[in-house]
C-alpha cells in the first residue's frame, strides 16, 4: 500500500502558549518564554534558567484531578495536548464513533519519561525503606506510560509504539506514525512527544555534561545560530499531531490542516553525545524525507532547523542543509523556534512540525528569537528576530539527538 496521509488535528503545551492559536501567535512575535525557574529550589545548580510551562490547569483539557495528582508531569501534558489534538480532528472510536477502535493507533515518546517521579520515588527507597515505595512508581515512570494514557482515553485499540530517541523522539514518532497510516496498518494514529525533566538531577546531568547555557540573562540564553551561544536551554511540555489516510479524513469531513509526504531516519554512528562534525548523516535524513515528497528546486522550502544553540549542532547542521540542498540551501526559509521555546527535548520535534504546519498554513516563516550576530560558519537564511511571508509549498522539521539519531519529517500544502 501506499496511501496518502494528512493532519487533522495539533495540540501543544509549551513555554510561550497552552493551546495552537497562542503557540503560534508568540513564535511569530519572537516571544520568549524562557524565565528563572520557579517550580524548584535552584540554590545549589549551576543553571538556573529554562523554559517552564506556565498557567497550565490539567481541567482546561479534561484531566481529572485525581489523574492529574497521580501521573507524573510528562504524562499529565501529553494527555492535556492530545485531548485538543483529537478534539480539533474529531475523530471518535466510541460505539457511535468514526473509526474502527483497532484501527486507530497511538505514537507518542518521550526521551526521559517519568524523571520527577524516579527522583521521588528514589528518595523514599533510600530514606524510608522499600516499603514506603509508591505501588503507582512503575506504571507512572515509564516512558511508555503517556501513549498508554492517552489509548486508554481515546480507545485506542491498534498499534502503540512509544519512541525514545532523545531529543529525535518525537520526530521519529511522526514519521513512524506516518509508515504507518501509509502501509496500512492504521487510519489514524495520535503522534507526539512530551517531556518534564525540570529538576534539580535533569539541571545538573545536563549542565555538567556541557551542554547547556549558562546566561545570566533569561532572555538572552537560547540562541540558535548566533556566534554568542553558549548551549541549550531546558525546556517542558508536550505536542501531538493526529495524523490519517486521507480517505478516511475525506470521508468524513474533516479538516486538512497540511499532507505529510515524507520521513527520514539516520543515525551518526559518531559519537553518544557530539552530533557528527560533517554533517552528512544528517544531511542523509534530510535528503530521505526531501526525496519521498517530492522537492525540486520549484519549490518554496521551510526549514524548522533542530538549532539548539550549541556550539557543535548549528554549525554541522548547517553543513547538512547544505549537502542535503546544495545551492538550494541558499534559498531556504530557515529557523529555529528554540529561541523563543527552549529545548523540549524529546518533545521539541512535535512542537516543531506543528510550527512548520502553521508556517505552510499562513505562508509565514517564524523567525528565530534573539539571533543579532549570525555565526559566520552558519550563513544561511535564518530568519532573524522577524517573521518572514514566505508561498511556502513544502516545509520539513529535523531532530537530532544524542546518541546520533536523526529525523526529519516533511510536510506539504493541502491540495486536494
Amino acid at each position: 500500500m501506499n496511501r496518502r496521509v494528512v493532519v487533522t488535528g495539533m495540540g501543544v503545551i509549551t513555554p510561550v502558549g497552552n493551546d495552537v492559536q497562542t503557540y503560534w501567535k508568540n513564535l511569530l512575535d519572537g516571544v520568549c518564554g524562557i524565565d528563572f525557574i520557579t517550580s524548584i529550589p535552584t540554590d545549589d545548580l549551576p543553571v538556573k534558567i529554562a523554559g517552564e510551562v506556565k498557567d497550565f490547569n490539567p481541567a482546561d483539557y479534561g484531566i481529572e484531578p485525581p489523574f492529574a495528582r497521580k501521573q507524573d508531569k510528562f504524562t499529565v501534558y501529553a494527555v492535556a495536548a492530545s485531548w485538543q489534538a483529537v478534539r480539533q480532528s474529531g475523530l471518535n472510536s466510541g460505539e457511535d464513533g468514526n473509526i474502527d477502535p483497532y484501527r486507530l493507533g497511538v505514537y507518542v515518546g518521550s526521551g526521559i519519561g517519568g524523571f520527577a517521579t524516579q527522583v521521588r520515588e528514589t528518595e523514599k527507597l533510600i530514606k524510608e525503606g522499600a516499603k514506603w515505595v509508591s505501588p503507582l512508581f512503575i506504571p507512572t515512570m515509564i516512558s511508555n506510560i503517556a501513549a498508554g494514557n492517552i489509548a486508554i482515553r481515546n480507545n485506542a485499540c491498534g498499534p502503540c509504539l512509544p519512541v525514545v530517541t532523545a531529543c529525535a523522539t518525537s520526530t521519529h514518532a511522526i514519521g513512524e506514525a506516518y509508515r504507518a497510516i501509509k502501509h496500512g496498518y492504521a487510519d489514524a494514529v495520535i503522534t507526539g512527544g512530551a517531556e518534564a525533566a525540570i529538576i534539580p538531577l535533569g539541571i545538573a546531568g545536563f549542565a555538567n555534561a556541557k551542554a547547556l547555557s549558562r546566561s545570566e540573562d533569561p532572555k538572552y540564553a537560547s540562541l540558535p545560530f548566533n556566534r554568542n551561544r553558549g548551549g541549550f536551554v531546558m525546556a517542558e511540555g508536550a505536542a501531538m499531531l493526529v495524523l490519517e489516510e486521507y480517505e478516511h479524513a475525506v470521508a468524513r469531513g474533516a479538516e486538512i490542516l497540511a499532507e505529510v509526504c515524507g520521513y527520514g531516519n539516520t543515525c551518526d554512528a559518531h559519537h553518544v553525545t557530539a552530533p557528527r562534525p560533517d554533517g552528512l548523516t544528517q544531511a542523509a535524513a534530510i535528503r530521505q524525507a526531501l526525496d519521498e515528497a517530492g522537492y525540486d528546486s520549484d519549490d518554496i522550502l521551510y526549514i524548522n532547523a533542530h538549532g539548539t544553540g550549541t556550539a557543535l549542532n548549528d554549525v554541522s547542521e548547517t553543513a547538512a542543509f547544505k549537502i542535503a540542498l546544495g545551492e538550494d540551501a541558499y534559498k531556504a526559509h530557515i529557523s529555529s523556534t528554540k529561541g523563543s521555546t527552549g529545548h523540549l527535548l524529546g518533545a521539541a520535534g512535535a512542537a516543531e512540525a506543528v510550527a512548520a504546519i502553521l508556517a505552510l498554513r499562513d505562508g509565514i516563516v517564524p523567525p528565530t528569537a534573539n539571533l543579532d550576530e549570525t555565526d559566520p560558519e552558519c550563513d544561511l537564511d535564518y530568519t532573524p528576530n522577524r517573521a518572514v511571508k514566505a508561498d511556502l509549498t513544502i516545509a520539513i522539521s529535523d531532530s537530532l539527538g544524542f546518541g546520533g539519531h536523526n529525523g526529519c519529517v516533511a510536510f506539504r500544502k493541502y491540495n486536494n
